[in-house]
């Protein structure tokens, strides 16, 4: 069985998941998609991502929200 791509450490990132080995947050990768940045702005600017990992954060994002979870986002109803 392959090593998890993205983990979970209370010593790292304040427990924030990351990419294995890294202190890359699944949150920055979020947020610098979200901005515009492209995968090779990404992979540019860490050296230690791979394609493989930003789409291991992007799944773990995805599922993250599969759960039974609701979140208020504002705005009211329409």
């Amino acid at each position: 069985m392959d090593a998890p791509t993205i983990v979970s450490d209370p010593t790292v990132m304040m427990g924030k998941p990351v990419v294995a080995g890294t202190r890359i947050t699944v949150e920055l990768i979020l947020e610098k998609l979200a901005a515009g940045e492209t995968v090779e702005q990404l992979l540019a600017a860490h050296p230690r991502l791979t394609p493989e990992a930003i789409r291991a954060a992007l799944k773990f994002a995805a599922e993250a929200l599969r759960a039974d979870v609701v979140y208020p986002i504002g705005g009211g109803t329409r």
